[in-house]
């Protein structure tokens, strides 16, 4: 369903490609409730013709703790666009939200209704550069050769930073911790993270989810320092005849207490290239835009905008927002 009617650039040349195992991650999370993932069918066949999923979050806003619910995969399919089942969708969703006695909620899209509380831009840093201009997903500068091009997006073969290793179970008291701390230092509207939340949602899985701690000896214990992750989420090439695939890694959180976040980003950088990336994408949220010119990530036209239900917040930055919505 998804796969086939979701989300696609305005030229129709990509298309999100969601597998079964990030959708388990995404919606099957500490808590979920079953009722609040809605689909509709119809036929003999049961084929799906429209979807909305929610998961219930604890958001801390301006220092106010709310029970909210994460609304996301509104998707109708394309034979029935017109038949105004979007909002039949919404309107149960909401009711089984309520029923729940949680009335409020959070999404994000790509188009703009009334009335978006921010904004936030997609940044892109290419990894396979002569791919992604064989595809059309950018272009080669005029007068720039291709070869000048690939070397300018270069990376070192291996990160600068060798105590970096994949996120384990035994991190996640440590990461939990500074996960939090740093979104009640940093932003105005977060998520506050359980440890179950942070297992689930945070060590690695194989083609879904990428993470990474930075341990520092001192005193003789180990301790995590910084946190890095990223989320693999590839699109469908639909138009091209060599490449049918494009592998797309997007940022996820990141938390460094030793001030050297640019750095950490570098390093995941060069592991996603290593993992056969084609693109890094990140959102201008939190402390990414600080980061994102000195290692080249260029600016994307894909904008999202963020909204919310029944409940009004105002002056939030993008550098204040700290929930990512896959």
């Amino acid at each position: 369903m998804l796969t086939m009617n979701y989300v696609e650039d305005d030229d129709a040349m990509f298309r999100f490609d969601y597998a079964v195992s990030f959708l388990r991650w995404a919606l099957l999370m500490p808590g979920f409730k079953k009722e609040w993932l809605i689909c509709v069918r119809a036929g003999a066949k049961k084929k799906m013709y429209g979807c909305i999923t929610g998961i219930p979050i604890h958001m801390m806003i301006n220092g106010k703790p709310i029970e909210m619910a994460e609304i996301n995969f509104l998707c109708v399919h394309k034979s029935l666009r017109a038949k105004r089942l979007a909002p039949v969708l919404i309107k149960e969703v909401t009711r089984r939200v309520n029923s729940c006695n949680i009335w409020q909620a959070i999404y994000t899209a790509g188009i703009t209704i009334p009335t978006p509380f921010t904004g936030a831009t997609y940044w892109h840093r290419s990894l396979n550069p002569k791919k992604l201009v064989d595809i059309h997903f950018s272009y080669l500068p005029q007068g720039t050769p291709m070869a000048r091009y690939v070397k300018q997006y270069k990376l070192p073969a291996q990160p600068a930073n060798q105590q970096m290793r994949p996120m384990t179970e035994q991190d996640v008291p440590r990461v939990t911790e500074m996960l939090n701390d740093y979104l009640s230092n940093k932003c105005k509207l977060h998520i506050i993270f359980s440890e179950d939340e942070v297992a689930h949602f945070l060590l690695p899985r194989k083609d879904v989810m990428f993470s990474y701690c930075v341990d520092s000896f001192e005193d003789g214990v180990n301790t995590v320092t910084d946190f890095y992750s990223f989320y693999s989420l590839p699109s469908s090439i639909l138009k091209h005849q060599d490449y049918d695939t494009l592998k797309v890694a997007y940022g996820w959180y990141n938390v460094s207490t030793t001030g050297r976040l640019e750095q950490g980003m570098k390093d995941l950088l060069i592991i996603a290239k290593q993992e056969e990336f084609d693109v890094f994408n990140a959102l201008d949220l939190m402390e990414n835009g600080e980061v994102f010119q000195n290692l080249k990530f260029g600016i994307g036209d894909g904008r999202l905008q963020y909204y919310m239900y029944n409940y009004r917040v105002k002056g939030i930055e993008p550098k204040d927002v700290g929930i990512v919505l896959v």
